[in-house]
């Protein structure tokens, strides 16, 4: 799912609760996180939940990357299929340059999600930017 669909399911739901739901169901759609990759290189440090994302990289000068992710907590989750869907499929000169704050102020994150999932997904995101960083200086 898009970042625009995400956003404009976002503005039918007035109610937190509604939009808390909505992102566990994103959660529950993220593709399937390999066991083998739950491990310290994918591990997000920073996040009091367990979170794991992985990267796939298209060769090229500015490759496109490919993210999935994972988390022991369902709106996490669901924090992080909105997080992917920022990110993921693009190249990595554009996830750096990608103000998210901006995204997350639009679905009213930064006011609605506590002090520690806030800590978490500014986490997530530094461990994109520094994969998608990586990849333009081995490129």
């Amino acid at each position: 799912m898009s970042i625009a669909e995400i956003i404009e399911n976002f503005s039918f739901l007035d109610e937190w609760d509604d939009r808390y739901k909505y992102l566990i169901e994103l959660g529950n759609g993220l593709e399937p996180f390999p066991d083998s990759l739950q491990n310290s290189e994918t591990k997000v440090q920073g996040c009091v939940s367990q979170v794991w994302i992985a990267c796939r990289e298209e060769p090229g000068s500015d490759p496109v990357l490919h993210f999935i992710g994972t988390s022991d907590a369902h709106i996490v989750r669901g924090l992080i299929a909105v997080t992917l869907a920022i990110f993921s499929g693009r190249r990595a000169s554009e996830i750096v340059e990608t103000d998210e704050q901006e995204i997350f102020n639009e679905l009213g994150l930064s006011e609605h999600i506590t002090p520690q999932r806030s800590n978490g997904l500014r986490a997530m995101v530094a461990r994109i930017k520094e994969i998608a960083q990586g990849a333009l200086q081995t490129a």
